[in-house]
């Protein structure tokens, strides 16, 4: 070896390269709340159950997405539409209960498919928030149904076209 081998200098001198080949490149990080990347158009996020053209719960508590979930994530109670809530439930039979456990749920989206009534989706827009507690992982009809509100809906599934939506809007505020 000569003297140069013996001193690693061409070793040091190809990792100093190296080093300064990737100074100059572009960074692959983004300055997270200010930049946000753009998700994917196959995006799977957060669950929602859906609400129809007047308002009422999509749900007719079938089952069909719990039988199809592969990490068996979801719970449900069906329970009998009573009389006088009509405008709050689709059908006869409705979800009393309708749970979600997202640190079991894998967001494969079988549960989309094997829904009849269209009533879960998975948002492309939306992540699942983080949490501290284990507790709060578990995402009950309160988090789960989409608002009322037609502005304030999801913009992912099925849509209401402004029409609609003004007019579902009338309705909601005589009501």
């Amino acid at each position: 070896m000569t003297l140069a081998e013996r001193a690693y200098l061409p070793a040091i001198f190809q990792g100093l390269s190296i080093t300064m080949r990737h100074f100059f490149m572009k960074k692959a990080t983004i300055r997270y709340p200010e930049e946000t990347r753009p998700f994917s158009p196959v995006f799977r996020g957060l669950h929602v159950l859906k609400r129809d053209e007047q308002g009422r719960e999509r749900c007719t508590a079938c089952g069909l997405c719990a039988v199809a979930c592969p990490a068996e994530a979801i719970t449900m109670v069906a329970g009998e539409r009573k009389k006088g809530e009509q405008n709050l439930y689709r059908e006869e039979k409705y979800a009393v209960s309708y749970e979600i456990n997202m640190l079991r749920c894998i967001f494969c989206g079988l549960c989309e498919e094997a829904c009849p009534k269209a009533a879960i989706y998975l948002q492309a827009d939306k992540m699942a928030p983080p949490r501290y507690e284990r507790d709060e992982f578990i995402y009950g009809k309160d988090r789960l149904v989409e608002p009322a509100d037609p502005d304030k809906r999801s913009k992912r599934g099925i849509q209401l076209t402004p029409e609609q939506a003004s007019s579902l809007k009338v309705q909601l505020q005589t009501a």
